[in-house]
């Protein structure tokens, strides 16, 4: 992340906070954030230099007005006027950290060799929430080459406990033993 982007998602998220917007919030800079991602012509339109930035504000306006919070618009068309709208997934992504922060949210990925079955997904967020002491919002993911078993991702940590991790220190062990 740009030190651009920490700087305005900071101050996005401590208006936010203090006007106590930031659970209305979230959801729409996170979804503005998605949708230009998913329409690279339309930040390109929103970047162009030979587009006057009036008529770049007004696209925004035309797509944006009435269906986000005023505070929302008024970041993208900050993030258009100064020439940083790519920032925005950064931004977005700052801004969501900070929540996480605040309150107490742990974002965690498990990934498994096939699709975990609900059951299953609440019970290990529910265990990594009482290992961290924090409200787990798990997400899931499927890698066939894994085999077997889970690998959580979170805060930068991997707890790996997957068939593949396993064979591999097996086979390490193996190639270690003298005979």
């Amino acid at each position: 992340m740009t030190q651009t982007a920490k700087n305005y998602a900071d101050a996005l998220y401590d208006l936010a906070r203090d006007e106590a917007l930031a659970e209305e919030i979230l959801p729409q800079i996170t979804g503005a954030a998605e949708l230009l991602g998913e329409n690279e012509a339309y930040v390109r339109l929103l970047s162009a230099p030979n587009i006057p930035k009036p008529e770049r504000i007004a696209a925004l306006d035309q797509a944006f007005s009435g269906r986000v919070h005023t505070y929302v618009l008024s970041f993208l068309k900050l993030l258009c006027e100064r020439g940083h709208i790519r920032e925005l997934p950064a931004c977005a992504g700052r801004f969501r950290g900070r929540y996480n922060e605040d309150h107490g949210i742990l974002e965690a990925t498990a990934v498994t060799a096939i699709p975990l079955r609900p059951e299953l997904r609440e019970k290990l967020a529910r265990r990594l929430g009482e290992l961290t002491g924090k409200q787990v919002d798990l997400r899931t993911r499927t890698d066939p080459t894994l085999l077997g078993g889970v690998r959580l991702e979170y805060d930068g940590n991997e707890l790996d406990g997957t068939l593949r991790q396993r064979l591999d220190g097996i086979k390490k062990t193996l190639s270690e033993t003298v005979l």
